[in-house]
C-alpha cells in the first residue's frame, strides 16, 4: 500500500478525533452552564487531532522505510528464491521485475527465472499493507484515546496546541539550514576527493580548462583542468555585461515608476515589467541565439570585425542582464516607496528639486534595499546555464573581447555530470570543485550584501 493511501487514513483520523474533541469540549458548557472551560471547544478538537495525526504520520515514514525491506526478506526465505542467483546485476533484475508484477506496475516478467519469485512477492506485500493498516489504525486510535481522555473543563489545549505549532514551524525553518548544511557537506566531500587527485594550483591558478574522459583517472594531467576560463567567463559574462545592462535599467524603471510615472500607468508598467522574471530561460535563450546574437554578429561586421561570430559572451550577457532587470527594478521600487514621505517633504521644503531629493535623500535611504536587489541579480546571472548555452557556446576562451565565445561554470558542471565517465574520475568531480567555489563565492556576495545593508539600515533609522 502506498504510502499516500496511509497518510490519507491518517488525515481521516485526524478529523475523527477533531470531531470527538470538540464534542466533548461542547459537552462542557451544556452539563456546568456556569462553569467556563479554559480553552475553547476549537482548541481541545485540534489538539485531539494532532496527537492522532502526527504519531502516525512519524509512523508512515517509518514504515515506508521497513516495509520493502520487510518484503525482500519474506520472498528472499520462501523456497521460490531458491533458484535466485546469488548477487550481480542478474539477481537484483528478477527481484525487481518480480516487485514489479506483484504490484501491478508491469504485466509479466522478462526472465523467467523471476516467475517463482512474483507469487512470494504478491503474498507479503498483501500482508506487510494490511499489517501497516492495522498499526495506523491502533497508533492513531491510542493517541485519539490518550488525548481524548485528557480534555477537561480545565484542561489547557490552547496551550498545548500553539506550542506544537511552534514546534511544527522551527522544524520547517530547520529544513532550510539542514538542506544548506547538506549541500556544503556533499560539495566538500567530493571537493577533497578532486582535489586529492588534481593540484589545488592547477585548478584555481591554470589557463586551460580541457577535462579529458579519457585519462588516467589516478594519474591525470592536471594542467587540463585550469579553472580560470570558467571563472573569468562566470563573472565577465553574469557579473559585467549583464549587470551593465541589468542596474542601470533597473534603476531608472524604479525611479520613473515611484517618482514621475502616473498612478494610472504605473499599474500597468510595473506588472509587465516583472513578467520578465517569469519568462523562461530557454525562451531567453532562444531570443539570445535567434535574435539579438545574429544582430550584434551583423553590426560588429559592419564596422569591420570580420571575426565576430554569432556565438559571443555579448549576446548571452545582454539578454541575461534584460532577464535580471525586475530583480534589481522591483527591489529598488519597494525600497524608494518605503522611503518615509517626511524625508521627501523635508528636501522639497529646504528647497531641493525632484532630481537632488532622489540623488541625495531617497537613493541614499534606499541603499539597503538596492543593494540587495542588486546582489540577488548577480547570483541568478552567475547560476544561469541555457542563455550561455545557446548564445556564448561552451568553449572556455579565456579573453576580455566580448565578441568571442566563452562559457560559465554552470555550464561546464552541467557539461561534465551528464557525460559517462565514472564517478571517481576527476572529469566527473571537476564538477563538484566549480560547484563548491560557485557556492563560496555566492556566499560572500550575500554576506557582503548583509554588511552592506546592515551599515545603512543603521544610518537611516
Amino acid at each position: 500500500m502506498s504510502p499516500i493511501t496511509l497518510i490519507l487514513i491518517a488525515i481521516g483520523l485526524g478529523l475523527a478525533g477533531w470531531l470527538a474533541g470538540r464534542a466533548k469540549a461542547w459537552s462542557f458548557q451544556k452539563s456546568v452552564p456556569d462553569a467556563r472551560p479554559v480553552a475553547r471547544p476549537i482548541y481541545h478538537a485540534w489538539y485531539v487531532a494532532v496527537w492522532v495525526v502526527i504519531p502516525v504520520l512519524a509512523f508512515v515514514v517509518i514504515w515506508s522505510i521497513l516495509s520493502p525491506q520487510l518484503v525482500l526478506q519474506s520472498v528472499l526465505a520462501s523456497p521460490g528464491a531458491e533458484s535466485l542467483p546469488a548477487f550481480g546485476f542478474e539477481r537484483e533484475a528478477w527481484l525487481n521485475e518480480a516487485r514489479a508484477v506483484a504490484s501491478g506496475n508491469s504485466p509479466a516478467v522478462f526472465n523467467q527465472g523471476a516467475e517463482a519469485l512474483v507469487e512470494p512477492f504478491r503474498e507479503a506485500i498483501t500482508r506487510y499493507n494490511i499489517i501497516g493498516v492495522v498499526l495506523v489504525f491502533l497508533i492513531g486510535f491510542a493517541g485519539g484515546t490518550f488525548a481524548f481522555l485528557r480534555v477537561k473543563p480545565d484542561f489547557r489545549a490552547r496551550t498545548r496546541v500553539e506550542r506544537t505549532v511552534m514546534i511544527v514551524l522551527l522544524l520547517a525553518s530547520l529544513v532550510a539550514i539542514l538542506t544548506t548544511f547538506g549541500i556544503f557537506a556533499s560539495l566538500v566531500f567530493e571537493t577533497v576527493r578532486f582535489f586529492s587527485i588534481v593540484s589545488p594550483g592547477d585548478f584555481f591558478f591554470g589557463t586551460f580548462w580541457g577535462p579529458d574522459p579519457m585519462s588516467a583517472a589516478d594519474n591525470p594531467d592536471g594542467s587540463k583542468y585550469g579553472a580560470i576560463p570558467l571563472f573569468w567567463g562566470t563573472l565577465f559574462i553574469g557579473a559585467i555585461i549583464a549587470m551593465i545592462v541589468a542596474i542601470p535599467l533597473g534603476l531608472m524603471s524604479a525611479i520613473y515608476l515611484t517618482q514621475y510615472a502616473d498612478p494610472k500607468l504605473r499599474a500597468w508598467v510595473k506588472p509587465a515589467l516583472e513578467i520578465l522574471a517569469g519568462v523562461p530561460t530557454v525562451v531567453y535563450g532562444y531570443f539570445a541565439a535567434l535574435t539579438v546574437a545574429p544582430a550584434i554578429r551583423d553590426a560588429a561586421v559592419a564596422v569591420g570585425i570580420s571575426s565576430a561570430s554569432t556565438e559571443s559572451a555579448l549576446a548571452a550577457g545582454v539578454v541575461m542582464g534584460v532577464m535580471i532587470i525586475p530583480f534589481v527594478s522591483s527591489m529598488a521600487d519597494d525600497s524608494i516607496a518605503a522611503v518615509p514621505s517626511a524625508m521627501r517633504d523635508g528636501s522639497y521644503a529646504m528647497g531641493a528639486t525632484k532630481s537632488e531629493t532622489i540623488k541625495r535623500v531617497l537613493f541614499p535611504a534606499a541603499l539597503p534595499g538596492i543593494v540587495a536587489g542588486i546582489m540577488l541579480a548577480i547570483s541568478r546571472a552567475i547560476g544561469e546555464t541555457m542563455i550561455v548555452v545557446m548564445a556564448a557556446s561552451t568553449a572556455a576562451n579565456l579573453s576580455v573581447n566580448p565578441l568571442d565565445r566563452m562559457t560559465t561554470v554552470t555550464v561546464q558542471i552541467v557539461k561534465l555530470l551528464t557525460g559517462e565517465q565514472s564517478a571517481d574520475h576527476p572529469t566527473y568531480l571537476s564538477a563538484f570543485a566549480l560547484g563548491f567555489t560557485l557556492f563560496l563565492v555566492t556566499l560572500v556576495l550575500n554576506i557582503i550584501a548583509l554588511r552592506v545593508v546592515k551599515r545603512f539600515r543603521e544610518a537611516y533609522e
